[in-house]
């Protein structure tokens, strides 16, 4: 039964026509991002850019060598549409494109992480075998089919990061809808919409509709009767999404998912007339088969997992932020932090307070208040600066506190830590996070 629901051949038209989309797609992202002034703001601006833990190494190129990076990777993302030596262009695209990921987090967004994952996937993917420049510089290229595990691949990543959004929303802020009431209070200045979004009535709908749409979409897409509702329920949600939350292209690329769940040769018949239609589904077992369901496998279980990593953390991930990232934990919540760093030289016992305006930006600056792993590296940070100075320091951060969904602000970082003295444990608890008090952020 696995055989026939991986290894027979269907029509790879969903597979080509996903290429173009997301090569198109990823070169708007990253044009964009030197257009909006994302590059310059998240990497140009900063001293610091507060990379990925372990990543430290990974650092901006100087000057305004990131807008050239950037004008690659959109020149890749043409490539890849084109069909232009395809697996060179996406295996150098992902390369480049997770190490923007890792080299600056101020700017973290779910949606980044996944366009890795699609990147990575489609290096192994046949996506260059119709309409691509490769075909017409080598006609021995071309074919018509593919295996279906490229179809059932995406589907199922698509599976884990609807279900787990979905699931991440069934807690109190969002069940009662105050979460939506935070994330629309920025928008009532929308043109036409912006008080309407005030209405909680609108936050009923949008909280129950983000909760069901995650959880159903998926399996609505797949049911035949369903399908095409849920094709025009997902095309409203995610142009909803891209007006009102403004979140670059993954809108579309979630639309553009749509052509997996659609019969191969519907897609070819609307994007492809011309292309010789394949009739003939058959079995064939390729001679990597083994290890593409061990490696696919594997895969798999670390999306599973890492989803889930924060039940293993003491206390709630909401409050912790420990095992928060790459797990579909999308517009949850809304962070504000405040407290004083204080530095003391261990040889002269003098102390200095921190203005944090010197060394970072001012979105920075909101994050080394609200987050834990941001007051850490900017205390590693501090102690590199004064190390220059011929200076040993200690790094505490004073009267620490958080308020999380516009909630009562509370005490989060412990006052007599020494945070730049503290290591960081990537699968456990840190004791100087102060537990809440609030019900509200408890398991």
């Amino acid at each position: 039964m696995l055989n026939r629901l991986l290894f027979h051949r269907i029509d790879n038209s969903p597979l080509i026509i996903f290429r173009i989309f997301f090569g198109i797609l990823v070169s708007l992202e990253c044009f964009g991002a030197i257009g909006t002034g994302w590059v310059k703001r998240n990497l140009i601006d900063p001293k610091y850019t507060f990379p990925f833990i372990d990543f430290e190494f990974l650092q901006p190129l100087p000057g305004y060598g990131m807008y050239f990076y950037f004008c690659i990777m959109g020149l890749l993302g043409i490539f890849i549409a084109l069909g232009f030596k395809y697996r060179v262009s996406i295996i150098t695209f992902t390369i480049l494109w997770t190490v923007t990921y890792l080299m600056q987090k101020t700017a973290y967004n779910n949606h980044y992480y996944l366009l890795i994952l699609i990147s990575f996937t489609m290096c192994f993917f046949p996506a260059e075998r119709y309409r691509s420049f490769d075909v017409k510089m080598n006609p021995k290229l071309e074919f018509n089919s593919m295996y279906a595990y490229v179809k059932w691949f995406i589907i199922f990543q698509l599976f884990i990061v609807y279900v787990y959004a979905s699931i991440a929303k069934m807690y109190g802020d969002w069940l009662d809808f105050s979460t939506i009431e935070v994330l629309m209070r920025s928008k009532k200045s929308y043109w036409l919409v912006g008080e309407i979004l005030q209405e909680p009535w609108v936050h009923s709908i949008i909280g129950t509709a983000g909760i069901l749409f995650d959880l159903l979409i998926v399996p609505a897409l797949l049911w035949k009767p369903t399908r095409k509702i849920a094709f025009f329920i997902s095309i409203f949600f995610h142009l909803f999404n891209s007006i009102i939350f403004q979140i670059g292209i993954f809108p579309y690329l979630s639309i553009a998912f749509s052509v997996f769940f659609f019969e191969p040769e519907t897609i070819r018949k609307i994007f492809f007339k011309t292309k010789t239609a394949f009739t003939t589904s058959y079995e064939s077992l390729p001679n990597y088969r083994n290890a593409l369901i061990l490696g696919a496998s594997t895969y798999f279980v670390i999306q599973l997992i890492l989803p889930v990593r924060h039940y293993t953390i003491k206390d709630d991930v909401l409050w912790t932020e420990e095992g928060h990232r790459m797990s579909w934990r999308m517009m949850l919540r809304s962070r504000h932090g405040k407290g004083t760093f204080k530095v003391i030289d261990k040889t002269t016992e003098q102390e200095f307070i921190i203005d944090p305006k010197e060394y970072v930006t001012r979105a920075q600056e909101r994050k080394i208040f609200a987050y834990p792993d941001f007051a850490w590296q900017f205390a590693k940070y501090l102690k590199k600066e004064f190390a220059q100075k011929n200076m040993n320091i200690s790094v505490y951060l004073e009267n620490s506190m958080i308020s999380i969904n516009r909630k009562p602000y509370e005490f989060f970082i412990n006052a007599k830590t020494d945070l730049a003295a503290e290591p960081w444990y990537r699968t456990k608890h840190h004791e100087w996070i102060l537990p809440s008090n609030n019900s509200n952020s408890k398991k």
